[in-house]
């Protein structure tokens, strides 16, 4: 059976320590496909030449350097944003798509091989103002703590009535349609809800007399697993989740779920085999 080595990281949030790791990692390793999942600039949202400038310096030459040391089978980068990251940057991402550095995947479908690949940035409400990337989740409810994507901040405009009513569950219907996901990789930035991916630590903690929910992922993307059961889902968003939970990974029904997200200094890599997803291991670089 022909492999399909793939590399994972999300959440790196700008660190050039960790982009170093990754970078080194792909040119020794030469997977066929790196998917990164959200949280990819440095928390300076406020400040557009900071994001501008991290892409120019860091990511667009050392993905570069990447496809020009792979020679004539270059690898794959497939990438999402996530709800640190500024809308206003998406440009850049999609100037890099258009330049072959990578493929960005936001509510679109590509391929790797066989396989499909879907991918969609944006999580439920947070407690946080930037609000380019969330959207209310099955239903317009926001959890205890959270702010409302009809207040919080965006840095690019929005219509109105998509902020309103615009939901992950519809975008993701819309997006889905009938397509078959048996073979699909879905890139996701939130995890799904109520699983050891999602686990956020919360404990004992309460907003108004309200007990705080400990899962903060989505509804919306777990009933779609549930429901559509791709080969792979790929998510992190929810940075000591693995900690907490002890686990970088879970089944639902016959999709696995994988996790890259890490609340430490290092580099988490989640290494798999698109035919051999049992072996997947992760790695704290």
């Amino acid at each position: 059976m022909t492999s399909t080595r793939c590399i994972f990281a999300s959440d790196l949030h700008g660190r050039g320590d960790r982009y170093r790791k990754l970078f080194a990692a792909i040119e020794v390793e030469r997977p066929q496909a790196v998917f990164l999942g959200g949280d990819l600039l440095p928390h300076h949202w406020g400040s557009q030449l900071a994001a501008g400038d991290f892409i120019a310096d860091v990511l667009e030459p050392g993905f570069r350097r990447v496809r020009e040391r792979s020679g004539d089978d270059p690898v794959r980068i497939f990438l999402i944003l996530g709800n640190d990251d500024d809308r206003t940057s998406e440009r850049a991402f999609l100037d890099g798509d258009r330049a072959g550095l990578w493929t960005y995947v936001h509510e679109l479908w590509v391929s790797l091989g066989t396989h499909p690949v879907l991918g969609y940035a944006c999580v439920p409400p947070t407690p946080f103002l930037l609000k380019d990337w969330e959207r209310y989740d099955v239903s317009r409810f926001t959890d205890p703590g959270c702010v409302s994507p009809e207040v919080g901040q965006r840095t690019v405009p929005v219509d109105p009535d998509t902020i309103r009513f615009g939901t992950i569950a519809g975008d993701l219907d819309r997006l889905a349609g009938d397509r078959d996901l048996e073979d699909a990789v879905l890139l996701f930035h939130s995890p799904p809800y109520k699983t050891t991916l999602d686990r956020a630590g919360l404990d004992g903690q309460s907003v108004d007399h309200a007990p705080l929910d400990v899962h903060v992922g989505s509804i919306a993307i777990q009933r779609f697993i549930e429901e559509r059961q791709p080969l792979l889902t790929l998510h992190g968003h929810i940075h000591e989740a693995p900690r907490l939970t002890g686990a970088w990974r879970e089944r639902i029904g016959r999709t696995h779920c994988f996790t890259a997200a890490h609340d430490g200094p290092e580099l988490a890599l989640v290494r798999f085999d698109l035919n051999d997803l049992e072996s997947a291991t992760r790695e704290l670089l």
